[in-house]
């Protein structure tokens, strides 16, 4: 796509020295994702955005992701765009307490999207009961099986845990190894764990655990592991998962090995690669563990945000109003493949796509993924434990006493 408007790919410390150029009229967007299918889709959205608004000059820098991590910190104190990507939830907690982003809650309650649309997705922009971004797009986690071979062993997707075991029980008397993980970069494992937490206590306590208010050794936190060790048991992963990459990972589930696999929606294109139709896989949400609970989800978003030190915050706002309307979002998801945030867009004609968006629209919470909802140190040792205990789960104790002691260092 041939972009009609100024867009620099930049290092970090430019993005410092060009983040402040705007002035009246003006609007300057910093941007985190330089990779094809992300940036059309954005691009696609600021050239929309600039047609309704011809009086609007719009200054574009687009960033890599690990290079704006480390520049926003600079840029937000410094020499602030008006608008900036990143990320929701506790991620966006430190620039929120801090004061470095715009408290735009008036903006959800008046704007026609905002404040009608966007409602499962809200708790996660939301901070001491306030709105602070506008998120354009999410994609969905769940666990993704082998149709086929579910069909073969009369297998239903499980919709309770006791479900889940049994099902496990069935799919290892004929063989099948009931879940497929590769743990070598330890997210995964953590994709595991926040489900297993989700559906055990809720989001509540999961959002506080990661947010350092609850402890690692809490009896509330225990009795996930203990879930956990129940699906070590009953439903156990391929061999030598700690060897292998989640692409990795892949290999057995195509190979009719393993049947199940908790993972993100973007895998899908891998398991097609390795292989497999539409017909041979399919989604269903992880299933409820404690009766009643509202059914929160694992669901990354993206977001903008507008820096507290902004030199046009009117023209921000209306960018972000922009962002939120239901055409927009539906044409910048359908680029990248993923899930518009406004309950109100169409989506693509996909199946995953489709019950992804009935499963992220109708939650009663998102979280945004261990290691984006908790902080960057403690991200790293959580997930570190989590493989241990998938491999170890004799170690439970002192990995936990680890992850409390980790707790609060990174919490002072």
């Amino acid at each position: 796509m041939k972009s009609l408007f100024k867009s620099t790919i930049i290092g970090a410390a430019a993005v410092v020295l060009m983040a402040g150029t705007a002035s009246a009229g003006d609007l300057v967007i910093n941007f985190d994702d330089p990779n094809p299918a992300p940036k059309a889709g954005f691009e696609a959205a600021v050239e929309a955005f600039k047609k309704a608004n011809p009086d609007i000059n719009v200054t574009v820098n687009i960033n890599d992701r690990e290079a704006h991590k480390t520049a926003i910190r600079n840029f937000l104190s410094a020499d602030a765009p008006d608008v900036t990507s990143w990320y929701p939830g506790n991620r966006m907690g430190p620039f929120v307490d801090a004061g470095q982003f715009e408290d735009i809650s008036e903006l959800w309650a008046s704007d026609a999207n905002l404040s009608t649309s966007f409602e499962a997705i809200k708790p996660t922009m939301t901070r001491d009961g306030k709105q602070w971004g506008v998120p354009y797009s999410y994609y969905q986690w769940g666990i993704y099986y082998r149709k086929d071979i579910f069909e073969t062993n009369n297998v239903s997707e499980p919709k309770t845990w006791d479900e889940l075991l049994t099902a496990c029980d069935t799919l290892k008397e004929a063989g099948v190894t009931p879940f497929t993980i590769g743990t070598k970069f330890l997210w995964t494992a953590a994709g595991v764990f926040d489900y297993l937490n989700l559906r055990t206590n809720g989001y509540d306590v999961h959002n506080d655990l990661t947010a350092g208010k609850v402890k690692y050794t809490d009896p509330r936190i225990k009795e996930t592991f203990a879930n956990w060790q129940t699906m070590l048991e009953r439903c156990s992963f391929v061999d030598n998962h700690a060897t292998m990459s989640w692409q990795d990972a892949v290999a057995p589930f195509a190979k009719g090995e393993a049947a199940m696999y908790v993972m993100g929606n973007f895998a899908v294109a891998a398991f097609k690669d390795a292989g497999l139709t539409d017909d041979q896989i399919d989604y269903f949400q992880f299933p409820e563990i404690t009766p009643g609970l509202a059914r929160a989800e694992e669901a990354p978003a993206d977001a903008f945000f507008i820096p507290a030190n902004a030199k046009n915050k009117e023209d921000a706002k209306k960018f972000l109003s922009f962002i939120a309307q239901p055409e927009i979002q539906a044409e910048w998801n359908k680029t990248i493949g993923q899930l518009p945030p406004n309950s109100k867009s169409a989506i693509a004609d996909d199946k995953f796509i489709q019950k992804g968006f009935e499963t992220v629209s109708t939650a009663s919470g998102l979280a945004q993924f261990f290691d984006r909802d908790a902080p960057a140190e403690m991200a790293k040792v959580g997930m570190e434990g989590f493989q241990e205990f998938m491999v170890k789960p004799d170690r439970l104790d002192a990995i936990l006493e680890r992850l409390d002691k980790t707790q609060e260092r990174v919490y002072k």
